[in-house]
């Protein structure tokens, strides 16, 4: 599975919050100006296209921490160049200025203030590959620059689902800015404009932001594992796409992006989390863009049914899911026992197909082993089926769907003479017409032993009953 999930196109919008740059001082008698600077804040769309999820979630840029002192600039020139580019408000002038001031001063102190702001101004122009850039700038001269590692991590993963032609770079790439900035994070101090529950919603986003690079890198690593059969490589990625995927969907639960990911990560892995996987698989549709939603729906519904082996429920479940409240449990298929009792309550034997009767007689509880074989041991009954092999006194037949299919022999038909040479039917004959009575059975390996056998060459007379194979499969066992 190399595409991680089904193509959707969708635009992305991150907003870009208010950056405080630090104002530099000058050793000449100077004056600058009063005040702190705030690039100016817009929206950056990255480009639309295929995307593997539709991605939603929203990169908020993080105020800077003032340092405790200001650095100083000595060069008047140098001084001014800078002030003149960070103090502009047109943005394509603020680029151009501060593009200069980083080519004439490339070690200015104040270098990675110019980086900052000029990372926002190309954040509001709307242009991705300069913000990364100037991004990786950002984080090359400063590691732990957690909105420089924030802005990397987001449009990594975004250009990646969105169906980049470097996508597997672009994950490898943000899983490691998304790891930086974790262990950067509780290094990371407030800022003394910025309030405590700012600060702290703040940190939340870049917490989601950084494990959705991280969980769905290691959602494709996973897929990559399974395409090579490497089952140990494929859980392993799938439990650490869960881990931080989760993370970032309890922070962000209506963000399709992660919380599809989330549900395939959960279901993908050899033992699936049916009730994780299922539930935001179900919340996945829920708020999924509308050309979306049908098939994820489908494919929800679909995980519901072969777990609960039936639809019973599922409206109420989907409902559920959608509202976005508290998630609620699937009650599993019922186990083989449980099944062959509802078989016997809603079926009398004698009117069960002979794939019921080996489902009751291997599954049953005693009481219903004992309730289908006291019904039907000794009563002569009619039935088509396939021959697996011959002997002169003895058949061995298929009777069930399931063991027709496998050509495995299910019933020893026993005769009380030879059966003539002429009429004993080549090996694999599938219209196989017969008579005998029940008289044992084993439960596992299932083999009912049938005597009194007896080759009917026209159509079963009504007189008994008759159990052609079926054409349904058995109930599956839990």
């Amino acid at each position: 599975m190399k595409k991680i999930l089904l193509t959707v196109v969708l635009g992305v919008a991150v907003v870009a919050g208010a950056q405080n740059a630090a104002q530099p001082a000058q050793s000449q008698p100077a004056a600058p100006p009063t005040g702190s600077v705030n690039p100016p804040t817009g929206s950056v769309n990255p480009p639309t296209g295929s995307v593997n999820p539709p991605t939603g979630q929203t990169a908020q840029s993080a105020p800077a921490s003032t340092p405790a002192a200001a650095p100083v600039i000595k060069d008047p020139a140098e001084y001014n160049a800078y002030v003149a580019a960070y103090q502009s408000k047109d943005p394509a002038a603020q680029i151009s200025g501060l593009e200069a001031f980083l080519s004439q001063y490339p070690n200015s102190v104040m270098k990675n203030q110019a980086l900052e702001i000029l990372m926002s101004a190309y954040q509001q122009t709307n242009n991705t590959k300069k913000t990364m850039e100037t991004a990786t700038k950002l984080v090359a001269a400063d590691a732990c620059q957690v909105r420089a590692l924030t802005l990397l991590a987001y449009f990594d993963r975004v250009l990646a689902q969105g169906g980049d032609p470097n996508a597997k770079q672009l994950l490898a790439d943000g899983k490691k800015s998304g790891q930086q900035g974790l262990d950067c994070l509780p290094k990371w101090n407030k800022p003394d404009n910025v309030t405590v529950e700012d600060f702290k919603k703040t940190k939340d986003q870049m917490t989601g932001i950084f494990n959705a690079a991280i969980g769905i890198s290691a959602l494709q690593d996973g897929a990559d594992a399974a395409a090579k059969k490497d089952t140990a490589a494929k859980d392993a990625d799938y439990a650490a796409a869960v881990t931080a995927l989760r993370i970032t969907v309890d922070l962000n639960p209506a963000d399709f992006s992660v919380v599809y990911p989330l549900a395939l990560a959960y279901l993908g892995q050899t033992t699936p989390d049916y009730q994780n996987g299922i539930w935001f698989a179900a919340r996945a549709a829920a708020v999924a863009p509308a050309a979306a939603q049908a098939q994820i729906e489908k494919y929800a519904k679909g995980q519901y049914r072969n777990f609960h082996a039936g639809e019973d429920g599922w409206p109420g479940f989907l409902a559920a899911a959608k509202a976005g409240g508290a998630q609620i449990p699937v009650k599993p298929a019922p186990t083989p026992a449980e099944q062959a009792h509802a078989m016997v309550q809603a079926t009398a034997p004698d009117k069960m197909d002979f794939a019921q009767w080996e489902f009751v007689l291997t599954n049953g509880s005693q009481e219903d082993q004992d309730t289908v074989w006291s019904a039907i041991k000794g009563k002569a009954v009619q039935m088509v089926g396939t021959v697996i092999s011959t002997e002169p006194t003895q058949f061995m037949v298929a009777g069930s769907s399931d063991d027709i299919e496998a050509k495995k022999a299910d019933i020893t038909l026993k005769f009380e003479d030879k059966v003539p040479v002429k009429m004993i039917p080549k090996d694999g004959f599938d219209n196989f017409q017969f008579q005998g009575e029940p008289a044992a059975y084993t439960p596992n390996p299932f083999m009912m032993t049938m005597e009194k056998g007896t080759l009917l060459r026209a159509k079963p007379a009504a007189t008994a009953p008759t159990h052609k194979a079926p054409v349904h499969k058995k109930p599956a066992a839990q």
